[in-house]
């Protein structure tokens, strides 16, 4: 969300508010990572408790299981660099409104995959720079821009 968001109004010319002054510590994940995660994920599905009863039943199991994962790059990054990844690959500097840390908001997110690790053997790696590229990349080329 924060690079479209981003992305648009910076081509725009208008300001971006950031929060905590650009202190916070994101896991942004390239969304061809997260399609990679998903496929594999849907080729490793759950089975079926051969056991379970619904007269009787246990919710730790079931006969129509899932797995939930978290699929992230596990490698956090501050959020003003993640903004000058965006001008640099824009050629364009930001308008940026600094502002305090939002109430109810967390400093710094952190995707623990090794649940999908175990289950699949797979983990996001695209690096961010590579990932906020071709993002920038492609928003040009779809909106023409």
């Amino acid at each position: 969300m924060a690079y479209f968001k981003f992305v648009k109004k910076i081509l725009a010319g208008e300001p971006i508010d950031i929060y905590n002054y650009g202190k916070h510590r994101r896991d942004f994940t390239y969304i061809d990572d997260i399609v990679a995660g998903v496929i594999k994920a849907s080729d490793h599905t759950a089975t079926a408790d051969p056991q379970w009863n619904s007269d009787t039943p246990d919710a730790a199991t079931s006969n129509a299981p899932y797995r939930i994962y978290n699929i992230g790059n596990q490698q956090p990054v501050e959020l003003l660099y993640f903004i000058e990844l965006i001008e640099k690959n824009l050629g364009l500097e930001a308008k940026k409104n600094l502002l305090p840390m939002q109430a109810g908001d967390v400093p710094d997110t952190f995707s623990d995959v090794s649940a999908l690790m175990n289950a699949v053997g797979y983990k996001p790696d695209t690096p961010i720079e590579i990932g906020v590229q071709r993002f920038v990349s492609w928003y040009r080329d779809y909106y023409g821009t």
